[in-house]
C-alpha cells in the first residue's frame, strides 16, 4: 500500500469520529519524512504504517478494545501489505500492553514481531515523539502525557511505565543513526 492509499484509508476511519487521533496519525506520518534518507527503501513502508498505526481506535473496528490488534486485523482483511500490518500490530512495544490485557499470545501468534530493528525503532520514534495533536515532542514528554491522560495504574499506565525504557532506547537509537547518517531531526 502506498502512503497515499494508507492516508486515505486512515482518514476514512479516523477523521470524522476521532479528529484528535487523526491529527496524531498525520503528525506521526509527517515525522517519517525526516527519516526518509535513513530509511531508504523502507521509507514508504514506514510512512504507511505511521499513518495507519492507530486505525484500530476507530469505533467500528473495535472488537477486542486493543487498538494494535483490532487495527492489524482490519488492515489484513483489507489486503494491506503484511509488513505494514505487522508493524501496526506491534507498534511502540504493543506486545507489553498485550501482556497487560491477557492478549500476548494472541498478538504474537497472529502478528509476529518484525525482524527489522531500524524500521521498528523508526516507527517507535515517530509515534513517541509526536503529541496527540500531531506536534513534535520528546519521548519523555510523550510518556508523561500518556501517564497523565490514562493514570499510572490503568492498563495503559502500567504498560507505558514498563515500555518507557525501551521506547526511550528506540528513540535514542534513531537519533544516533540519524546523526551518523547526517540526517537532521
Amino acid at each position: 500500500m502506498t502512503p497515499l492509499g494508507a492516508r486515505r484509508l486512515a482518514e476514512t476511519q479516523l477523521r470524522e469520529g476521532l479528529p484528535r487521533r487523526w491529527q496524531h496519525s498525520l503528525g506521526v506520518s509527517e515525522r517519517t519524512r525526516q527519516l526518509t534518507p535513513l530509511m531508504q527503501e523502507h521509507a514508504e513502508t514506514l510512512e504507511a504504517a505511521a499513518v495507519l498505526h492507530d486505525i484500530g481506535y476507530a469505533p467500528n473496528l473495535t472488537k477486542t478494545g486493543f487498538h494494535p490488534l483490532d487495527g492489524a486485523r482490519f488492515l489484513r482483511s483489507s489486503g494491506v501489505d503484511e509488513l505494514v500490518v505487522r508493524l501496526v500490530a506491534n507498534h511502540s512495544y504493543a506486545l507489553l500492553e498485550a501482556e497487560e490485557r491477557g492478549l500476548r499470545d494472541v498478538l504474537s501468534s497472529e502478528f509476529p514481531l518484525v525482524d527489522q530493528p531500524l524500521l521498528v525503532d523508526a516507527l517507535v520514534f515517530c509515534d513517541m515523539t509526536t503529541t496527540p495533536d500531531g506536534l513534535p515532542t520528546s519521548s519523555e514528554e510523550r510518556v508523561g502525557e500518556i501517564l497523565s491522560r490514562y493514570g499510572r495504574e490503568s492498563i495503559v499506565g502500567r504498560f507505558i511505565r514498563r515500555a518507557a525504557p525501551e521506547i526511550h532506547a528506540s528513540v535514542d537509537r534513531i537519533r544516533t543513526a540519524a546523526a551518523t547518517a547526517g540526517v537532521v531531526l
